[in-house]
């Protein structure tokens, strides 16, 4: 397949993937500007987690099984992290406001979709659709910033309020998820649309336009990298309900696993690649972006499997599921704060390491968890431990995933890692899907004879209704323990590739100067 193009190639010596910093247009009301851009990122941000608090209410409604469960979180995270890279390429050559706008309205009219949706399928077209909004929304909104918003002081202001506001957006998800829950989990969707559309009508009077940018799109690269990611994670799902060995399920994951080759090849000799090559051949942001691959697995099952556990298993409301997860947030910006002092004087290797230990510690106690686990005992030590560990690892990744690029390569740097965390949480979670999805069918087949016999015995309908909830239980805990448990050896494995693999220095790394910290 050709790259889609336009308009010609750049001028000699001007590279293609530079975002050139045009000048402001003289707009005042720029805090209605900053609003604006903040309000379209706080929406893209915490759609990551508002919609894991209605999950087990998604669950009953339209009646999801414990294998296509993963897929609501999947389908956003892979279209986002599959085309983010394209749509800020898209921005660079259209206009950013004009392709942010777009990105606004269409994510705003698929969450109104998802509200209404009476079907699995209707309600995953709306995720798919929400991803790719996001995927040309968020890039372009970091990008406006420096369009709206004249150099030095109030640019500076201005990031600073932006990164904040995209730091704070996990944990205004869990809050708000859980208080529209409440009311109905179709409110996690509705909530978009105003505030997609009013954002829309107003970015036109209030930001300014990009210079448009010659180049050409990489609609290859972009159409195998996303095919072969969807491919690869619908065969693993797959895999819940059909096994291992299943002629389909070995079929998808050998065509992902090719079409991801494919995407390779064509990024290796692209002169207009999404994913510069030139941006992986440096081990320690080769080191970097894997290591954020399994640490989005990590982040993304364990707000999967424990929003789930704590609403179903141990009967929280979806308000006070909300409420629990706070202590995460706080852990992870309390980390941060750790890491950046520390990373001036210690190795990220040693950093980054020390956090996959805990990270690990704390996903190992959650696969000690049981039916009748308390919070303050059993789950906010190790929501603590696990935030703790998720901060020290993000700041000096961050880092290290943009050192020694060139100034024009910086950009793409810190987005190629957050694609590789949203691809990694996708990859993730259908893996730990299915190893949780096949536990329950284990554990339940193990405690069925026990409902047979309960029927044998002449209980009332009452008494054995009661019985199969209690070992529904049992065996969805079972299940999601075993997740956790594997959860665990992934962050171990993660600390491991980052002591042997992360050669870098902390002198060499302040020697390059400092980037956005990347907070998830």
């Amino acid at each position: 397949m050709s790259e889609g193009t336009i308009n010609a190639d750049p001028p000699e010596g001007r590279p293609v993937d530079t975002v050139a910093e045009a000048p402001a247009h003289g707009h005042r009301n720029l805090g209605i500007a900053l609003a604006l851009i903040c309000m379209a990122q706080l929406m893209v941000v915490l759609d990551g987690t508002i919609v894991n608090i209605a999950l087990p209410h998604i669950k009953d409604a339209l009646g999801f099984s414990d294998a296509s469960l993963p897929w609501v979180v999947n389908a956003y995270a892979l279209a986002f992290g599959g085309l983010l890279l394209l749509g800020g390429r898209i921005g660079d050559i259209l206009g950013r406001r004009k392709v942010f706008v777009v990105g606004v309205v269409l994510f705003g009219l698929a969450s109104f979709v998802g509200g209404i949706a009476q079907s699995e399928g209707v309600l995953l077209t709306s995720r798919i659709l929400q991803g790719v909004a996001a995927a040309m929304a968020s890039p372009n909104a970091l990008a406006l910033i420096t369009t709206t918003f004249p150099a030095g002081k109030e640019r500076n202001s201005a990031m600073g309020v932006y990164a904040a506001m995209s730091g704070a957006g996990a944990a205004v998800g869990l809050i708000l998820g859980g208080a529209l829950t409440e009311a109905s989990w179709r409110w996690t969707f509705f909530i978009n649309t105003p505030i997609g559309l009013l954002v829309a009508v107003l970015a036109f009077r209030f930001l300014g336009e990009s210079e448009r940018q010659t180049g050409k799109f990489d609609l290859a690269g972009a159409i195998t990298g996303t095919a072969g990611l969807t491919s690869l994670v619908y065969g693993l799902t797959h895999a819940a309900t059909n096994g291992w060995g299943d002629t389909w399920t070995l079929i998808f994951i050998f065509a992902g696993l090719a079409l991801i080759g494919a995407f390779l090849a064509i990024e290796a000799r692209s002169r207009h690649a999404l994913m510069p090559f030139r941006i992986l051949a440096n081990k320690t942001r080769g080191v970097s972006f894997f290591v954020m691959l399994i640490v989005g697995a990590a982040m993304f099952s364990m707000f999967y499997f424990l929003g789930i556990f704590v609403q179903s298993i141990m009967g929280y409301s979806a308000l006070k599921t909300g409420v629990s997860f706070l202590p995460f947030s706080v852990g992870i910006v309390v980390a941060a704060q750790v890491a950046s002092a520390l990373v001036a004087r210690i190795d990220p290797r040693w950093i980054v390491g020390a956090g996959g230990v805990f990270v690990a510690a704390g996903m190992f106690g959650f696969s000690r968890l049981e039916v009748d686990s308390t919070y303050l005992t059993h789950l906010l030590p190790y929501i603590l431990v696990l935030s703790f560990g998720m901060g020290l690892i993000f700041v000096p990744l961050t880092l290290t995933a943009v050192s020694g690029v060139a100034a024009e390569d910086s950009g793409v740097g810190s987005a190629v890692l957050n694609t590789v965390q949203q691809i990694g949480g996708a990859v993730g979670l259908a893996l730990l899907g299915t190893i949780s999805t096949n536990a329950i069918k284990d554990k339940f087949a193990e405690l069925a004879p026990g409902l047979q016999k309960a029927a044998e015995s002449g209980q009332s309908p009452e008494q054995i209704k009661q019985l199969q909830g209690q070992f529904t239980a049992l065996a969805t805990t079972h299940g999601f323990t075993r997740a956790f448990l594997w959860s665990s050896f992934l962050a171990l494995g993660a600390g491991l590739i980052t002591l042997i693999g992360l050669s870098i220095k902390h002198k060499d790394l302040a020697n390059d100067g400092q980037s956005p910290v990347h907070m998830g």
